[in-house]
């Protein structure tokens, strides 16, 4: 072997520096950090209570207490000595979005709205149970305060879900259903899921879950109401306000992490078939967060119920077409109980 060949090889690799060992360590940190000073920027404080009663409360709010501890934000409006009529909102709304029908139908119904368990104004309540039965003590609890043995029941989305439950397990007090965009039938053959809003997909996940009761920027709750109307332009920027501070009412974010863990116990769909009262099912066709087809679901299964859907209308039609809406309501109500009062079977 030469000289030649001995000094052909490779010169060992030179020590690595305390600076490369220093940067494999410090550009996770930096990131770390960076992730917390972001989140800490995010998080969003529940609202205060005091202020938000006297801000959509008013001077005159009225809570009606119950026997669980329960404390029961309500309104009671419109003529008094009409027939009642008692309207449930949807998930993570208030009773705010019925003003359009109070407005319409108040000088013929007396209207009864109520912020139901987690939502609005009465926020969480003892034992922190969302599930239909606690939903439906909270009507009860607000009818035994007025003193309504007998009502017209109403619901929106998860509101109509309840209103068809209350039906089935007190159908002596109920003299008429109305089910606006209501939740809880299944999908029909063939159907996909419907495209629903950016608000309930991210609590599809754990994650999402978790960020849901500490992160609730404004932009998302906009996001959330743009993607469950149709007409855009009633969401303005008191709607949104509205939505984003109560939904950050003490006990509210929290209650709806519950309630999106909680089974919507699907079994009792095959049981709305049992409901003997007159039901309108009304349904906005352009429905994003149901699919319109539930109307006709709803409609095979209950007997002698009426079916309306209003074209380029989104999940809200109280408040996309309170005018259709108030309309199709008042002539359903005036043909159907005067029926119902006619029948010896109902009476």
């Amino acid at each position: 072997m030469s000289i030649d060949d001995d000094l052909d090889f490779d010169p060992p690799p030179p020590p690595r520096r305390p600076f490369f060992r220093r940067k494999r360590v410090l550009i996770p940190l930096a990131v770390l950090a960076a992730l917390v000073v972001g989140f800490l920027l995010l998080l969003t404080p529940d609202t205060d209570r005091a202020a938000m009663i006297a801000k959509y409360g008013g001077a005159d709010a009225a809570f009606a207490a119950g026997p669980a501890g329960q404390r029961i934000h309500y309104r009671d409006q419109g003529r008094r000595d009409g027939p009642a009529i008692i309207l449930l909102h949807g998930s993570n709304a208030s009773l705010h979005t019925w003003e359009p029908l109070v407005n319409r139908l108040g000088g013929d119904y007396r209207i009864v709205t109520l912020d139901l368990p987690g939502h609005g104004l009465t926020g969480a309540i003892p034992g922190r149970d969302y599930s239909a039965s606690a939903m439906i003590d909270a009507v009860d609890v607000v009818a035994a305060r007025l003193e309504l043995d007998r009502f017209i029941l109403g619901g929106n989305s998860m509101g109509g879900w309840i209103a068809w439950r209350y039906a089935l397990e007190h159908p002596a007090r109920v003299d008429a259903l109305l089910l606006i965009d209501a939740a809880g039938m299944p999908l029909r053959k063939g159907e996909r899921p419907p495209e629903s809003n950016v608000g309930f997909r991210l609590l599809e996940y754990p994650l999402g879950r978790w960020l849901a009761t500490r992160i609730t920027p404004r932009m998302l709750v906009e996001q959330s109401l743009l993607g469950s109307v149709e007409k855009q332009d009633i969401v303005d920027e008191a709607m949104i306000d509205r939505y984003w501070e109560l939904l950050r009412f003490p006990g509210n974010r929290a209650a709806t992490v519950i309630r999106a863990r909680t089974s919507r116990e699907p079994e009792m769909a095959a049981r709305v078939g049992e409901i003997r009262a007159p039901t309108l099912i009304l349904f906005g066709d352009r429905d994003r967060i149901i699919n319109p087809s539930a109307a006709q679901t709803f409609h095979e299964r209950i007997a002698r119920s009426e079916v309306l859907l209003l074209p380029g209308i989104g999940h809200l039609p109280m408040e996309e077409a309170p005018d259709a809406t108030a309309a199709a309501i008042a002539d359903f109500l005036k043909r159907r109980l005067a029926i119902r009062a006619a029948d010896p079977e109902t009476r």
